[in-house]
């Protein structure tokens, strides 16, 4: 395997590791979402759809990544991030949201 395959898979394990810590905080707010009221139920249902949203479009750069040759990797790394950044933010603001 050469540095940058290593590098990859590395960087690919540690970035399913935090979908899995989102993902867990998605499902808190399903749960949430189950015993609210009819109004926050809305609510909450498009906060979830937008999250799950953001969390699929992370899931598709992280396979682009595994197709991606060794030029493309920078590219493909910066859009992760960027996609990352997206779907944590959105998830933090809709636990802060409904505290």
């Amino acid at each position: 395997m050469t540095d940058t395959a290593e590098t990859k898979a590395a960087y690919r394990e540690k970035m399913e590791a935090q979908v899995r810590e989102m993902e867990a905080e998605i499902s808190k707010l399903v749960a949430r979402a189950q015993g609210a009221k009819a109004d926050a139920k809305i609510e909450y249902q498009q906060q979830i759809d937008d999250l799950r949203g953001k969390q699929d479009a992370l899931e598709r750069k992280l396979r682009e990544l595994e197709a991606a040759g060794d030029r493309a990797w920078d590219d493909i790394r910066t859009g992760i991030e960027s996609a990352w950044d997206d779907l944590k933010g959105a998830v933090n603001d809709a636990v802060a949201r409904f505290q």
